[in-house]
């Protein structure tokens, strides 16, 4: 017997109007303050009525960050550090679950640990790593002259150097590795069933064999959640892109919304800023609703 809650119900869809309203009001005020023209945006209160210069803001916004190179570095960031972190988390996953060695069990828990430590607090030590953590070793063959030994008998000159900065390997690479998908997909692994794994061996499957036809398959939707996810989060990422590019080919779409932030003494163009930040927010919003399918699935199916 299904029970009727009329008062319930409307209470319960009261609460969802009210944070519906609150999600997308900040949204709707970027986007009336992306048409107004400058007199109107400075305007206290500002008017909430639409105005009529928004293409004109885009195109102006566009320009002035110069976005369209950026938006490709941010994607291609984005994009390889949530193929990066599936990657790594299933095959990490798989590693912990499905081999027997000594210190597995540490080894998760020391990777489970990095959760409480956020990007913010690894930032310089991971910084440090990636623009010097060959200059000692230079340093050495620099004193023992072995560096000019080599480069007189052979024409090469020797310098150890990672060539991680400015480049897109040096975004995405340092990024990968995640605690969250290696949880996320060991917790998956843990409730496939022993019979399947063991009717693998009979039919003469190896690990790689049954990691790829058996396990892949399976965590589709595990995929699709983890790579929305950390797509999303390295979209957003401000610190690191900042840290790792000094030249602005290869700046991201985030860190460049900086070029539209007014000026100390003139009259802020917070329009032009607005529009430039309904440009950024598009891609990943793309992606949000292509995946959503996928994403809510992977996140509260009991079944894969």
């Amino acid at each position: 017997m299904v029970e009727r809650t009329p008062i319930l119900n409307l209470f319960t869809h009261l609460i969802l109007f009210l944070g519906f309203v609150f999600c997308i009001a900040p949204f709707a005020i970027v986007a009336i303050a992306a048409s107004h023209s400058l007199k109107e945006v400075n305007d206290v209160p500002m008017s909430l009525l639409p105005g009529s210069d928004f293409w004109v803001n885009l195109q102006t916004a566009w320009t002035t960050a110069d976005l369209g190179p950026k938006l490709f570095n941010s994607f291609v960031m984005a994009a390889g550090v949530a193929a990066g972190k599936v990657i790594v988390s299933a095959l990490t996953a798989f590693s912990i679950v499905y081999f027997r060695y000594r210190g597995r069990t540490l080894i998760f828990w020391l990777i489970f640990v990095t959760l409480m430590l956020p990007l913010e607090v690894r930032i310089v030590p991971t910084y440090a790593v990636v623009a010097n953590v060959l200059s000692p070793y230079q340093a050495i063959l620099d004193v023992t002259g072995l560096s000019w030994l080599i480069e007189k008998i052979s024409g090469v000159e020797v310098s150890l150097n990672l060539g991680l900065l400015n480049s897109y390997t040096g975004l995405i690479m340092p990024l990968v590795a995640t605690a969250t998908g290696t949880f996320l997909y060991r917790q998956f692994f843990l409730t496939v069933p022993d019979e399947l794994t063991e009717a693998a061996r009979m039919d003469g499957a190896g690990a790689l064999r049954f990691f790829v036809d058996i396990l892949l398959p399976l965590s589709r939707t595990n995929m699709a959640a983890l790579g929305t996810i950390m797509f999303l989060w390295a979209w957003n990422q401000y610190l690191w892109p900042l840290l790792i590019t000094t030249d602005a080919s290869h700046a991201t779409a985030v860190t460049e919304l900086k070029q539209l932030i007014p000026n100390v003494g003139g009259m802020p163009e917070w329009h032009i800023a607005m529009a430039g930040t309904l440009i950024v927010m598009l891609p990943p919003l793309i992606v949000v609703v292509a995946m959503q399918r996928w994403f809510v699935r992977g996140l509260i199916a009991t079944e894969k």
